[in-house]
């Protein structure tokens, strides 16, 4: 008997990677699972490289029924206890999977604040045979209330990080040497899919005020998405393209990291804002927007500076307030290391997580299969 992860991302983004964390932690755990993933993703290939059962399955679109169908005959054959379902596409196949091979338990992960869709099949997929949704925010709880879920099922249990590659990315200079940017450039980056909800356009609207006050200041825009074309010819128009640098998707994040001075995150919809986690790991002060789940991670003046969403005047009086006050934002970002290290850690996610499931029915099975 086993349980089933499903994962339907065909990229490496923040939802792809705590689905990745959670899994690492119950092979460790000993715990049989299968971990379905699109085939030759980033996904496939990083679960691989790490050994995890995985189970490559192309999920085209929320309707996919040969995709249900091949979901449902491995379900049924490795007799399927609990089937956890990590994205919108995975949460539509996996549960008309889940039915066909009689699955008796079924979780969803929620990452993202936005509305549940007003149709009767997107509110039912959430609701129908459902044993708990894990909502990453208390942000993304409210939104789901709203849309009608039943607040006993859902279980607050915040994304974490790997701290091991953030520890190992110590060198400052990495970026400036890349970019031959001078020691005094005061580097504010932002990592993120080139989305419209995480707001990039009024960061660089924002970016118009910096370059005014100081020509040192430089905008790193790390991460690839639909608005590439229309971000880069924003910049353009605006007159600040040779202080934005797009540097697309990149491997090398943590490294990135170390050698910014402050990290922004500047979205109108957020459900946590992962990367700040991994901002605060790298002890950089955060500027971000209060949305979603954000205030539950980037505390005002404690760790960061938080402004209104899709208010470019304030994000830019932000990053300046911090680029003149260095001792502010060097104790910022000192306090958001703390927090991180003591809140935020994967291994604290996961063992949540599993915590869920034993509580929905499997703590009997858990504890065998830990002792074998």
């Amino acid at each position: 008997m086993s349980l089933f992860h499903i994962d339907a991302g065909r990229e490496w983004r923040g939802g792809q990677r705590q689905s990745f964390l959670l899994a690492r932690t119950i092979k460790q755990r000993g715990l049989p699972f299968v971990y379905a993933v699109q085939p030759e993703s980033p996904l496939h290939q990083k679960a691989s490289e790490e050994g995890l059962p995985v189970f490559p399955v192309k999920i085209k679109s929320e309707f996919d029924v040969g995709a249900v169908l091949r979901l449902a005959r491995a379900m049924k054959r490795n007799k399927c206890m609990l089937a956890h379902f990590h994205d919108a596409h995975s949460v539509s196949v996996g549960s008309m999977a889940a039915s066909l091979a009689k699955v008796p338990l079924r979780v969803i992960s929620r990452r993202v604040d936005f509305p549940l869709k007003k149709n009767y099949f997107s509110r039912r997929k959430y609701k129908k045979n459902i044993d708990a949704i894990i909502a990453i925010s208390k942000g993304v709880k409210e939104v789901l209330v709203e849309g009608g879920i039943d607040p006993n099922v859902i279980k607050v249990i915040p994304s974490g990080i790997d701290f091991i590659p953030y520890m190992e990315a110590a060198s400052s200079d990495y970026l400036r040497r890349e970019l031959s940017f001078a020691p005094d450039d005061f580097l504010v980056g932002i990592v993120a899919h080139l989305a419209d909800h995480k707001g990039h356009q009024y960061l660089i609207q924002a970016t118009k005020a910096l370059k005014e006050h100081s020509s040192k200041i430089k905008v790193i825009i790390v991460g690839s998405g639909p608005l590439h074309m229309e971000l880069t010819k924003q910049a353009e128009e605006s007159g600040v393209k040779d202080i934005v640098f797009f540097l697309g998707f990149r491997e090398d994040v943590p490294q990135i990291l170390s050698s910014l001075d402050v990290f922004v995150l500047s979205s109108y919809l957020e459900g946590m804002g992962s990367s700040i986690l991994d901002a605060m790991a790298c002890s950089l002060p955060v500027v971000a927007t209060k949305v979603g789940g954000i205030p539950e991670v980037v505390r005002h003046r404690e760790t960061g500076l938080l402004v209104s969403p899709r208010n470019p005047s304030a994000l830019a009086n932000a990053i300046l307030k911090l680029y003149n006050d260095r001792e502010l934002a060097s104790r910022l970002g000192q306090n958001g290391y703390r927090v991180v290290h003591q809140k935020f850690s994967s291994e604290a996610m996961a063992e949540k997580i599993i915590r869920v499931y034993e509580n929905i029915g499997l703590r009997k099975w858990i504890k065998l299969h830990e002792q074998a």
